[in-house]
């Protein structure tokens, strides 16, 4: 299940997720099956008291995807987008674009899907295909690593290419470190992101609540002929996972996460983003290798500044030297030849520890 999604401004929430997955189709209702399990139960343990200096800091910091590439967005305008996914041009809601749409209505209507039904990013909807039935999925590449996109019944298609700018990040640094490292991704949904990790070099451990967002990362590292790969692919509740890696001492040197705003785990875990954010990174900051190259949060369609979680992080990396960069992730319109930048369509509020 994906969360909603959203920096800034209010924008309708998306589909819920489980708790260990972060974007993914949800599953039917078990509440009437088994109870609820108690967060407190669940997640019980302490915030760590933090002393010394906040980090330094870098604010705003704004994270830009866009120009020519397998993905492309073409337009956007009137709570809707444009994008280019590889061979497929989809229109799908926006609810950020307030503006009108730059390009004419024809160009609009060249598509191969639209996704249509409730606009409310909590419903369902369908796509519906004007120049004929495609399948599932199709052939995409990103950061020279092959997968599926794919056509959901919650609009979402299989990747978030906003993240294009922290998974290059995560790349240069992986090749820059000149020794292997540990990358743990959590909320890891179709595992483009690890894929990505992988192909640079780092040894990934990948989490999701979702079996079937697990089964989409190993149909992904089929397609991209890395069935070798160190890549452990691991179906759990994201905050039991960490705990059990604190407790056994584990330590990573990279940390991706990209909580939901509500959520549930494989066996009824209850996540709430608000209530249990500090916690998770708190105990991500525990999981920190001694030479660590960063922590990555990226949060979606919550009602907060980035200054929220800024500030959040700082607090938790007291002590730790190096800088908090915050800010906003945002992707770049490519007019209708791919080529012409055009305006930013902000997608969502990040915070990232780095050491240096």
């Amino acid at each position: 299940m994906r969360q909603s999604r959203k920096p800034g401004p209010s924008k309708p929430p998306k589909a819920q997720r489980n708790a260990g997955s972060p974007r993914k189709e949800p599953r039917p209702d078990k509440q009437t099956e088994r109870p609820k399990a108690s967060v407190a139960m669940v997640y019980d343990r302490p915030l760590t008291e933090r002393r010394g200096e906040k980090p330094a800091e870098r604010v705003p910091l704004i994270l830009e995807t866009g120009g020519p590439g397998a993905f492309q967005l073409i337009d956007s305008g009137n709570a809707q987008k444009l994008e280019q996914y590889g061979p497929y041009r989809i229109v799908r809601p926006e609810a950020q674009a307030l503006w009108q749409p730059a390009l004419p209505e024809h160009i609009w209507q060249n598509v191969d899907a639209i996704f249509t039904g409730d606009t409310d990013e909590d419903g369902m909807g369908r796509w519906r295909f004007p120049k004929g039935a495609l399948g599932e999925t199709w052939p995409m590449q990103l950061l020279g690593v092959d997968f599926h996109g794919r056509f959901t019944s919650f609009r979402h298609v299989g990747v978030f290419p906003e993240q294009l700018a922290h998974w290059s990040w995560m790349q240069e640094t992986v090749r820059a470190a000149n020794r292997p490292l540990k990358v743990l991704n959590l909320f890891g949904y179709t595992g483009v992101a690890s894929l990505a990790a992988a192909a640079a070099g780092a040894q990934v451990t990948h989490v999701d609540a979702s079996k079937k967002a697990i089964g989409w990362g190993r149909e992904n590292q089929a397609l991209a002929r890395m069935d070798d790969a160190p890549i452990r692919w691991i179906c759990d509740d994201a905050m039991k996972f960490i705990l059990r890696e604190e407790r056994r001492g584990n330590t990573y040197d990279i940390i991706l996460t990209d909580p939901p705003k509500f959520g549930r785990g494989p066996s009824g875990e209850v996540w709430q983003l608000f209530d249990h954010l500090p916690l998770m990174l708190d105990i991500c900051r525990e999981l920190l290798s001694p030479n660590a190259e960063g922590l990555v949060l990226t949060a979606y369609s919550i009602r907060a500044s980035f200054y929220s979680i800024h500030e959040l992080m700082r607090e938790i990396m007291r002590g730790s030297g190096g800088v908090v960069e915050s800010g906003e992730l945002i992707i770049r319109e490519s007019g209708a030849d791919g080529r012409t930048p055009g305006r930013a369509l902000s997608t969502s509020l990040f915070s990232r520890w780095v050491p240096k």
